[in-house]
Parts: C-alpha cells; sequence; structure tokens
C-alpha cells in the first residue's frame, strides 16, 4: 500500500507538471506552436540524455522496433503540435481535457492494433467519452472555438496512438528514458527547418516561459515514470484527469478564465467514464 501512495503522489506530480508546461506555453504569447514544442522538447531531450548517459543502458532493438519508434516519435510529435495550438485558443482546462480523450483513443488503437479485444463494457466507456467530448467541441459551424478544439482532439488521438506504440515497444523490452529521448530528439529535428525559415524573434521572457514549459514537461515525464514504478496503469490512470482541475485552477487565477456550463459537463461525462473503467480494471484485477 505504501508504494501505492506514492505511486498516487507522483502521478498527481505529473498532472501538475503538465497543467504548469500548458500554462508556461500559453504564457510565452503568440508565437507558432512549432516554436514552442521546439524549445519544449529541447529541455526534454537533455534530460533524457543525461538520465540515459548516467545509467548507461544498451540500445539494442530490431527492425520493427525501430518503425514503432519511428511512429511514436511522429504522433507524439503531431499530438504536441494539436495540444499546444489549443492551448493558445482555448481555455486551458478545455484544452487539457481534449489531451485527455488519449487513452480512449489508445483504446481503439489497441484493438486495431494489438488485436487486443474491447469489452462491451470499454465501448460504453469510449462513447460515453466522446459524447463528453463533443459537449466541449459544440460542432455549430458557427464557433470560432471549433478548429482549435478540432486540434486539440487531434492531439489527444495521435497521443492515444503514440501511447500504443510505447506500450508495443515496452514489450519488446525498449527502455523508457530512451523512447523519451528518441521522440524528444526527433521532434527538435523534425521542426527544426521550419525554426529556422520561420523563426520569429523572442523575448527574454518568452524564452523563458518556454525553457520552464520544457523543464516542467521533464518533470512531468520523470513523475509519471517513477509512478508506474511504483504501481501498475489499472491502479494510476485515472488520478492523471487531476490536470484538468490543475489546468482550471491555473487557468483561474492566472488569466482568469471560467469554463461554462457545457465544458463542465463534458469534463463530467469524460471524468466519469474514466472512473468508471478504472473500477471496472481494478473488479477485473482483484
Amino acid at each position: 500500500m505504501k508504494d501505492k501512495y506514492k505511486g498516487i503522489l507522483c502521478i498527481l506530480s505529473a498532472a501538475f507538471f503538465f497543467a504548469l508546461m500548458n500554462l508556461f506555453v500559453r504564457l510565452s504569447g503568440d508565437l507558432p506552436s512549432v516554436q514552442k514544442s521546439f524549445f519544449r522538447n529541447l529541455v526534454a531531450a537533455f534530460a533524457a540524455a543525461f538520465l540515459l548517459l548516467r545509467s548507461h543502458q544498451r540500445v539494442q532493438m530490431d527492425k520493427v522496433s525501430w518503425l514503432e519508434l519511428f511512429l511514436r516519435a511522429l504522433f507524439g510529435t503531431l499530438g504536441i503540435l494539436g495540444n499546444f495550438y489549443a492551448v493558445d485558443h482555448l481555455v486551458l482546462a478545455d484544452a487539457s481535457m481534449l489531451n485527455k480523450m488519449s487513452p480512449f483513443f489508445a483504446i481503439l488503437f489497441s484493438y486495431f492494433l494489438l488485436k487486443e479485444r474491447i469489452s462491451l463494457f470499454q465501448a460504453g466507456a469510449v462513447l460515453s467519452a466522446f459524447a463528453g467530448c463533443l459537449l466541449i467541441l459544440r460542432p455549430t459551424g458557427s464557433s470560432m472555438q471549433l478548429v482549435p478544439a478540432l486540434a486539440g482532439l487531434f492531439g489527444g488521438a495521435c497521443a492515444g496512438f503514440a501511447y500504443t506504440m510505447v506500450r508495443m515497444l515496452s514489450k519488446r523490452g525498449v527502455k523508457g528514458p530512451f523512447i523519451v529521448f528518441f521522440f524528444s530528439a526527433f521532434s527538435c529535428v523534425v521542426t527544426l527547418p521550419y525554426l529556422i525559415l520561420n523563426y520569429a524573434p523572442m523575448t527574454p521572457a518568452q524564452l523563458a516561459c518556454l525553457l520552464l514549459a520544457g523543464a516542467s514537461a521533464a518533470g512531468g515525464q520523470f513523475s509519471i515514470t517513477a509512478a508506474y514504478s511504483f504501481a501498475p496503469a489499472r491502479e494510476l490512470s485515472v488520478y492523471d484527469y487531476s490536470q484538468v482541475l490543475f489546468s482550471a485552477l491555473l487557468g483561474f487565477l492566472v488569466f482568469q478564465q471560467v469554463p461554462d456550463l457545457f465544458s463542465w459537463l463534458g469534463y463530467l461525462i469524460i471524468c466519469g467514464a474514466a472512473v468508471a473503467m478504472f473500477l471496472h480494471t481494478r473488479r477485473q484485477h482483484a
């Protein structure tokens, strides 16, 4: 039980760090999402490289694993770009909630890629989550928020695919720090040409915000890695949704953002679906 409580504290810490990352991304101002992504991943790449060098881990992978690693990095990069665009244009809590659709997308991708069976209960939870998502999207056709909301949902879908690749890689014995390093380095390399050709001048304050966003992202990655070393995902995943509460609080304190009633209903439905899946999984493994 002591390890489980440590895991819960670590997952709550990760949720706070990722909410803080979104806050610093928003505070960095009107900069291209690609430029924000570069600096966010640059810090994470150095942090992961430091861990790899300190651990002296050897990397041995077959061709299939390299393909899965490439897909994890590609879709992870697309996920960050979608999330950052949503963070810049939506209420922070809305952007975080759309990104938290990733576990439900992961269920769908696991069905097609890993041939994992989807139970009737899981299917109901996924459909409920998408119903809640529609309340946040509110696709009326006249809303100026629809495009960034769809970008946020796209980011969540890409993250779900990336997490599926991580699961496949972990089954093949690929170590977490190397996955994080490859993903962060890949994102930097892919976004560097755009950064060189379309660099937007930054003030020292904007640069500081992006570096703090990268440091927060690294803190979140390390915290979530530590969390799953203390307890299995089925015991912890539901606590990750506390990021929405942290984002709502930070958005209110810093930007005076208050999500509307439809958004709160969407949060309630999606979090409810996540809690139901969490309890159902615990009963199955009791």
